[in-house]
């Protein structure tokens, strides 16, 4: 009868190490699906941007599809850069790199303080016969 209630105090002990260890598994899967939903929005800004006809209007079509396509994913970005490098000469390609500046209370459902930066970077070739520029 020595072991009476031993059960109680063995799960009161490894109770903090489950949730801790539960925080971690939503923490790790909610970082992982939002690195996805920029890579997907990076790559749909490549795209529109691939089809623009001026550096200024490539541009503005990569900021435009990146920032609706993080909207549709439901990931609330504090603040999201573009940036576009390359030509849109017929038969180059265009890279643009996404960075979102994310707080951590949205990856883990948590009031915690503070922030991480998510990136990624996509290139899409430009249409070798879409016509004449003008």
């Amino acid at each position: 009868m020595r072991d009476r209630g031993s059960a109680s105090a063995e799960l009161v002990l490894l109770l903090p190490v489950l949730i801790l260890v539960l925080y971690v598994v939503v923490y790790s899967t909610r970082g992982a699906e939002s690195r996805m939903r920029i890579d997907d929005a990076a790559h749909q800004a490549a795209r529109s941007a691939s089809q623009a006809r001026t550096p200024a209007h490539a541009l503005h079509n990569a900021e435009t599809a990146a920032t609706a396509a993080l909207e549709n994913a439901g990931l609330a970005c504090q603040h999201v850069d573009v940036d576009l490098n390359g030509s849109l000469d017929a038969g180059s390609t265009v890279t643009v790199t996404l960075t979102c500046t994310v707080g951590l209370q949205d990856l883990a459902f948590l009031p915690l303080p503070g922030s991480t930066t998510l990136s990624a970077e996509f290139t899409a070739p430009v249409d070798v016969y879409r016509g004449a520029t003008g």
